[in-house]
C-alpha cells in the first residue's frame, strides 16, 4: 500500500510572506547584500543589516526600515553580538543570510600565508561563526528556520586566475552548507546556498561600463556568458527570497545556481 501526503496549499501571498520573521543579512550595506535585505523586507521581514560599515549599515537599514549593526564576521565574539542585537530588537533569529565576503585577486605564487588567512576567516570561518550562533538560537526558540550561504559559481568552477583562495573558501563554504544542512535538519532548520556569476554591483566595479577601456576589457568576459549580461543584484535578491520563504519549504543542503548560463559555456 502506498503513502500518500499531501500538506495544505496556501495561497501565493502566504507562501511569499516573511511577516514576523526576524533576519540577519551580513554584508548587507550595499550590493547583492542589500538586495536581498530589500526583497526580504519588502515580504514582510524585520531585517538587522549587519556590516563592516557602520555609515553604510545604517543607511541601509533606514532605506528598508530595519535595523543596523556594525561587525567583522571574521571575529566570533562581534559575531555573537549581532545575534544577541538581533534578538533585542525583534525577539529572535528566523532566517540568517551569509553574505559577506571578500575577493582579492592576487596569484598563489605572488601570496603569503597571511593573503589566504585574511580570505577564509572572512568568507569560511565568518560563515561558521554566524551559522553556529545564529542556529543556536534557533534550536532555542524551538520554532526552526532558514540559514542561506552564498557562494558563488567559483564553488563548481573556476572563473580566472588570481582567485585560488577564493575559490578555496567557496568550495568550502558550499561543502560546509551540506554538511550543516544534515547537522540541523533535526531542528527544522534549512541550510541552502545561492551560487551567484557575474554580478553588476560597486564592489565588483562590474555595473554598466562608460569607460571606454574597461567596455573593451569586459567585453570577453560577457562573450562567455550564454545570456550577453551580468545579473543585477536583485536577480539574487529575488531566488534569496525564494528560499527564505515558505515555497522552499522541501529542499535543504541545496544550492542554487544563479549565473545566466555561464558554467555552460
Amino acid at each position: 500500500m502506498g503513502y500518500t501526503f499531501r500538506m495544505e496549499q496556501k495561497p501565493i501571498s502566504e507562501l511569499m510572506s516573511l511577516s514576523g520573521k526576524s533576519v540577519i543579512v551580513t554584508g548587507g550595506a550595499m550590493g547583492i547584500g542589500f538586495a536581498i535585505a530589500s526583497r526580504l523586507a519588502e515580504a514582510g521581514a524585520k531585517v538587522l543589516v549587519a556590516d563592516k560599515d557602520a555609515a553604510a549599515a545604517e543607511a541601509a537599514a533606514a532605506k528598508i526600515g530595519g535595523a543596523a549593526i556594525s561587525v567583522d564576521v571574521s571575529e566570533g565574539a562581534q559575531v555573537e553580538a549581532m545575534v544577541a542585537k538581533a534578538v533585542a530588537e525583534f525577539g529572535g533569529v528566523d532566517i540568517l543570510v551569509n553574505n559577506a565576503g571578500i575577493y582579492p585577486q592576487k596569484l598563489v605564487m605572488d601570496s603569503t600565508k597571511e593573503d589566504f588567512e585574511k580570505i577564509v576567516h572572512v568568507n569560511l570561518m565568518g560563515a561558521f561563526f554566524a551559522a553556529k550562533a545564529a542556529a543556536k538560537q534557533m534550536i532555542a526558540q524551538g520554532r526552526g528556520g532558514k540559514i542561506i550561504n552564498i557562494t558563488s559559481v567559483d564553488a563548481l568552477h573556476p572563473s580566472s586566475t588570481g582567485l585560488a583562495f577564493y575559490d578555496a573558501s567557496k568550495h568550502g563554504l558550499w561543502g560546509f552548507t551540506k554538511n550543516l544542512a544534515l547537522e540541523l535538519a533535526l531542528h527544522k532548520i534549512w541550510v541552502n546556498a545561492i551560487a551567484p556569476g557575474g554580478v553588476a554591483t560597486p564592489g565588483t566595479g562590474l555595473g554598466k561600463p562608460v569607460d571606454p577601456a574597461f567596455a573593451a576589457l569586459m567585453e570577453p568576459f560577457m562573450k562567455k556568458i550564454p545570456m550577453h549580461r551580468m545579473a543585477d543584484a536583485d536577480e539574487i535578491g529575488k531566488v534569496a527570497l525564494f528560499l527564505a520563504s515558505d515555497l522552499s519549504s522541501y529542499m535543504t543542503g541545496s544550492q542554487v545556481v544563479v549565473d545566466g548560463g555561464v558554467l555552460l559555456a
